[in-house]
């Protein structure tokens, strides 16, 4: 897991989406998950390459439920793309880097 990250929880998650302007990439896994330790590694490799544009979050949904309720995850991981505290497009399933990629393109 990323040293770098952001580890949100329900008490934590509004305030933290508010104090950051920029793009937050915010996972949705679970320690038990094989496709979120997958993912986990592209993710923090993609962040990287933005040169600070980018913030990654991570949110355990077996700590976290009511986070997991409120954004509808039902599968995880789930990556939802935030800007300004608004959910502007999400990726469900450990998806290859170049997927990421596109969306952020898309976004940008």
């Amino acid at each position: 897991m990323a040293e770098t990250a952001l580890h949100l929880t329900e008490g934590t998650f509004d305030q933290e989406l508010a104090r950051h302007a920029g793009l937050l990439l915010v996972d949705f896994w679970a320690e038990w998950c094989a496709p979120c330790k997958a993912i986990a590694p592209v993710l923090e490799e993609v962040v990287k390459e933005s040169g600070g544009t980018l913030t990654l979050a991570k949110v355990n949904v077996d700590d976290n439920p009511g986070l997991a309720g409120r954004y509808g995850i039902r599968s995880i991981p789930t990556i939802l793309f935030v800007k300004g505290g608004k959910v502007l497009d999400q990726v469900i399933g450990a998806v290859p880097k170049s997927q990421l990629q596109k969306k952020l393109e898309a976004l940008a």
